[in-house]
């Protein structure tokens, strides 16, 4: 059992950090961080979203999504289009500049996608991921029960 932990937490955590890293060297030439490049990505990928939904699929916390957001404005990859609501609940959008980040950042997660699942069957890389989602909703669980 002490093993089966070890195994988990170790390698969990390493594709963790080989995640952020990948993000982090992909994008110094932006000089953008990880946190920048999925709010960039999701957006990309769904032309428009507010905070409260980036801070749902990038799984960050409000702090977090807020000076990323505040970042990716004043350096002109995205725009508020409603300055009426709260600005969490606005939708946000990509400018041109963002779009060209986008595009580069959507090839480049596409492409490390192939590379790291060579070595799966399609079947495969199905079972894995229903796995890490049961496992996920049941840590998810345990948490609850622990507050």
């Amino acid at each position: 059992m002490e093993q089966r932990f070890e195994s988990f937490t170790a390698l969990i955590t390493k594709i963790s950090r080989s995640i952020r890293k990948i993000k982090n060297q992909e994008m110094q030439e932006y000089n953008l961080r990880a946190p920048h490049i999925s709010c960039l990505y999701y957006l990309y990928c769904n032309r428009s979203l507010t905070a409260t939904e980036l801070c749902e699929r990038c799984e960050e916390d409000k702090a977090t999504i807020s000076r990323t957001l505040d970042y990716l404005e004043e350096n002109g990859y995205i725009i508020c289009e409603s300055k009426a609501q709260k600005r969490y609940k606005s939708p946000l959008s990509l400018t041109e500049k963002g779009e060209e980040v986008g595009e580069k950042i959507y090839q480049r997660v596409n492409g490390v996608l192939e590379q790291v699942g060579k070595g799966l069957s399609e079947e495969e890389r199905v079972s894995f991921y229903r796995c890490l989602t049961i496992i996920s909703n049941d840590l998810e669980g345990v948490i609850k029960k622990i507050k």
